[in-house]
């Protein structure tokens, strides 16, 4: 049968009614304020709406069904559309603790809301693609990427994972699309032209929040991301939950699953990893932060109406992608200790591992749809192909130790396929 879905439709459509209405009020009010007297025709909320109609097709199976036409309208609305509004990105304290997550001049977000209602969370240019994460880089205080954001969406898709929101590239005027529609007071504050008489603006915060960490447009024009809002969590509501795998975040510490390579035997003893699908869906997280080369997921999120078994958001992912000649081998810690794996994500990565459909090809078609293409230099799509073949080899060290019965998880009710006919299992 159909997969369960994330939101009731009516409810959603007079819930986010209710929201168009709230801030048309607003806009209303800030132009009196301002004395703007020109007649402006409130904006309506429309059910056909791309952002809308993506948030109804969550379901149980993941963010989007496949090859979901929705997908594809949402990428070009986010690309086209005329922003309404512009403000900093302020991260919940539920989600993400203050310890860990800390507000700072390189973690530069701001939420941009459309014409038609929706929002998308925008991150500017920090790097150039052809730059590598220096050597001596803490992963914790790397840049973040609005190119890594593009190619793991596209990424996570290939992988026929879809627990990454839509994200595409767009060619933002600083100016009229951010500082002009802003009623954010601070926001506006932090707005300067720079000596070579282009546009840029910083983020306020406690530390490293200067002009000499800002972003500027060339001179108004900025590359960024966009990736799409998830439902409201009033709606929606997600839980945010440490992974067992997470990083120190100290000069010199290291968490024990560094040290042990016992650790998954401990993990599979506590609540929830031990039945069900959440140590899969961990190994399955892990596979897709080697591919990007992201060490930096302290946490992970899932939506609370699906349960313990429910599929784990792949969100912020702007730190992969950082070292094309680096394989962080670690990142691979839950495949290889737990040496566990869902019978569909192998079949999947053999398929990609085969020459006609060799990942780094499959990636770069795909990246080709981007308005920003090139997204990836060639030395990042090859080392895709490295990855996938380091995944695969730790897959055979597990089955050759335990063998197959033990490692793969039959989470499909279809038999195994021969190699030949792997092609009807994953497409």
């Amino acid at each position: 049968g159909p997969a369960e879905l994330l939101l009731p439709a009516r409810e959603a459509l007079r819930y986010y009614r209710r929201k168009a209405a709230r801030w048309n009020r607003r806009h209303k009010l800030y132009r009196e304020e301002l004395n703007l007297t020109a007649p402006v025709a409130p904006l309506t909320l429309r059910p056909e709406a791309s952002w809308l109609q993506f948030h109804l097709g969550i379901s149980r199976d993941g963010l989007y069904p496949r090859s979901s036409p929705v997908v594809d309208r949402l990428l070009r609305d986010m690309q086209d559309l005329a922003t309404i509004s512009a403000g900093w990105w302020l991260v919940p304290n539920v989600l993400f603790p203050p310890q860990v997550v800390k507000p700072s001049g390189v973690h530069l977000k701001l939420v941009l809301r459309f014409q038609d209602f929706g929002k998308a969370m925008f991150k500017p240019m920090r790097q150039k693609r052809e730059e590598e994460t220096p050597e001596d880089f803490f992963y914790f205080v790397d840049f973040q990427r609005h190119n890594a954001e593009i190619a793991a969406f596209h990424l996570d898709r290939i992988l026929d994972f879809r627990r990454v929101p839509p994200t595409v590239g767009r060619l933002i005027n600083i100016t009229k699309e951010i500082l002009e529609v802003t009623k954010n007071e601070i926001l506006q504050s932090v707005f300067f032209v720079s000596p070579a008489s282009n546009v840029c603006f910083f983020a306020k915060c406690p530390y490293m929040c200067k002009t000499e960490y800002a972003v500027c447009g060339n001179p108004h024009l900025l590359e960024g991301s966009l990736s799409a809002f998830l439902p409201s969590l009033n709606l929606a509501p997600r839980l945010s939950i440490p992974n067992p795998w997470i990083r120190s975040y100290s000069f010199d510490g290291k968490e024990e699953w560094e040290v042990n390579p016992l650790y998954c035997n401990t993990v599979r003893e506590i609540y929830p990893y031990s039945n069900g699908n959440r140590l899969l869906n961990i190994v399955d997280m892990a596979i897709f932060d080697f591919l990007i080369g992201n060490m930096d997921r302290h946490h992970y999120e899932m939506f609370t109406k699906f349960g313990d078994d429910g599929f784990l958001l792949h969100l912020d992912n702007a730190r992969g992608f950082g070292r094309h000649s680096h394989d962080e081998i670690s990142i691979l810690a839950p495949l290889s200790q737990c040496c566990i794996i869902k019978r569909t994500t192998l079949l999947r990565l053999q398929l990609l591992a085969e020459p006609e459909y060799q990942l780094s090809d499959v990636m770069r078609e795909s990246l080709l749809q981007d308005p920003l293409a090139p997204i990836l230099t060639e030395p990042h799509l090859l080392a895709l192909d490295r990855r996938l073949q380091l995944i695969l080899k730790a897959v055979r060290k597990c089955t050759d130790t335990y063998g197959e019965a033990k490692v793969v998880a039959n989470d499909t009710t279809q038999p195994e396929a021969p190699a030949s006919d792997r092609l009807k299992l994953t497409t």
